[in-house]
């Protein structure tokens, strides 16, 4: 997690690179489905280039004929172009900036996105086939902008420059001309950002807000795609802190913080936990077999001792055929085992039956913090601190509802989100 150097990362110096933070696609628990490779992965560390290659606006032109147009952009520099007709469009050039390093994220697998991100469907899965469900995620969604010296604040714009250095925003697109005269606009689906405060020790949930392309924040929109802006959120900014969720409209990124990755817990700690209640020993009370959690790398396939769980009680078992109720309800939930309810042989309590997980993508964790709890239905397992922020963060989804997801699998939560885990110890 943090080597110097990754497969994909252009531009890394090899001795003692800063690192500016990183960003992290929430619901693949440490590593796509199909493995991470090259600019395609689950997360996205971001060091200071070697060399500077940061833009910020210059001139500003107004263009009237195809031919203007063609002129302007023929030099080669960086800009945004704003059709406000067919016959009127404004192209804001911008030059290199030496004090800042630009990366970019988007569905595009072309040259100039750093950070490749495709669709997330709950459950910890990829996106379908395009063909089948289009991708609602841009091409070039959004860029993150980071000072080069100290504090190496990271700031996010709406949209990404293309293969022609180009921002092109169309003629219906929403945009606007602001007071100081400069122009602005939205993505189709929008770029939202949470803000949280206090994160991780004690987070507080910011408000949701839209970022636009020049940076600004703005309340959201009536809904996803709406026509007209939000409100101007005034003193806002748009510079990214430690915690910060960015929606994308189809995956969520959190952005952790360099400072903040140095005190969050490695993969190394979160293996030493899973060491320590494998150590305890516990038990199925049904079979009176020893349950263990699989190895991290291991995490994603049943093995014989997995650990089980009534979602409804929090009792651990082992996987074993008692209980199962003849009325055969089904209750949405991932994973199997998890369509039908059952009852504990404990408490009698009814309900979902599903395989534990343990959560090993450690930049969702907001303490290191014991395994002692489950969010329900998915039955990934984390600290208490942890699945209380998660099951009290709403996520966008669709165009203007919120929910909160696992930040393992991406499932949807219930009401509550999580569970309580109890385990029966050896009785020897």
């Amino acid at each position: 997690m943090n080597s110097p150097k990754k497969d994909g990362d252009d531009d890394v110096p090899v001795k003692d690179p800063v690192k500016y933070g990183e960003l992290v696609i929430l619901g693949y628990n440490g590593s796509l489905p199909s493995g991470d490779r090259g600019r395609r992965k689950s997360r996205f560390a971001l060091y200071r280039r070697a060399k500077a290659n940061g833009v910020k606006p210059s001139a500003v032109h107004i263009l009237n004929t195809p031919q203007d147009s063609k002129a302007v952009h023929s030099r080669g520099q960086h800009s945004i172009s704003f059709t406000l007709s067919r016959n009127q469009t404004v192209v804001v050039e911008y030059c290199h900036d030496n004090n800042t390093d630009m990366f970019q994220i988007g569905r595009s697998t072309e040259s100039p996105i750093d950070f490749v991100v495709t669709d997330t469907s709950g459950g910890g899965k990829e996106g379908e086939d395009p063909s089948i469900a289009p991708s609602t995620i841009s091409r070039f969604a959004c860029r993150v902008v980071c000072e080069r010296n100290p504090p190496y604040t990271a700031r996010i714009y709406a949209a990404g420059f293309d293969s022609s250095k180009n921002i092109f925003l169309g003629e219906k697109a929403t945009k606007w001309k602001n007071p100081d005269g400069h122009m602005d606009g939205l993505t189709t689906n929008g770029v939202l950002v949470m803000h949280p405060e206090g994160f991780p020790e004690d987070p507080k949930q910011g408000l949701w807000r839209e970022i636009s392309v020049c940076g600004d924040v703005y309340a959201l929109r009536e809904t996803r795609s709406g026509p007209s802006r939000g409100k101007l959120a005034e003193g806002e900014s748009s510079a990214l802190r430690d915690g910060s969720l960015v929606d994308l409209c189809g995956a969520t990124l959190l952005w952790r913080t360099g400072e903040g990755l140095m005190r969050a817990p490695t993969l190394r700690h979160l293996e030493a936990l899973r060491q320590e209640l494998n150590a305890s020993r516990p038990q199925c009370p049904v079979g009176l077999s020893t349950l263990a959690f699989p190895s991290l790398p291991r995490s994603h396939s049943l093995e014989e001792r997995q650990p089980w769980v009534y979602l409804a009680c929090g009792h651990v078992h082992g996987r074993h055929d008692w209980g199962q109720r003849s009325e055969g309800v089904e209750v949405p939930g991932e994973g199997e085992g998890s369509t039908t309810r059952r009852e504990c042989p404990l408490c009698r309590s009814v309900g979902p039956y599903v395989p534990l997980w343990l959560g090993c993508e450690p930049a969702v964790y907001v303490d290191a913090g014991a395994p002692t709890h489950a969010f329900v239905p998915c039955g990934h397992v984390c600290s208490e601190r942890t699945a209380r922020y998660w099951a009290e963060t709403p996520l966008p989804h669709g165009t203007h509802a919120f929910r909160p997801v696992c930040p393992f699998c991406s499932s949807a939560l219930s009401t509550p989100g999580w569970t309580r885990l109890i385990f029966q110890g050896p009785i020897d």
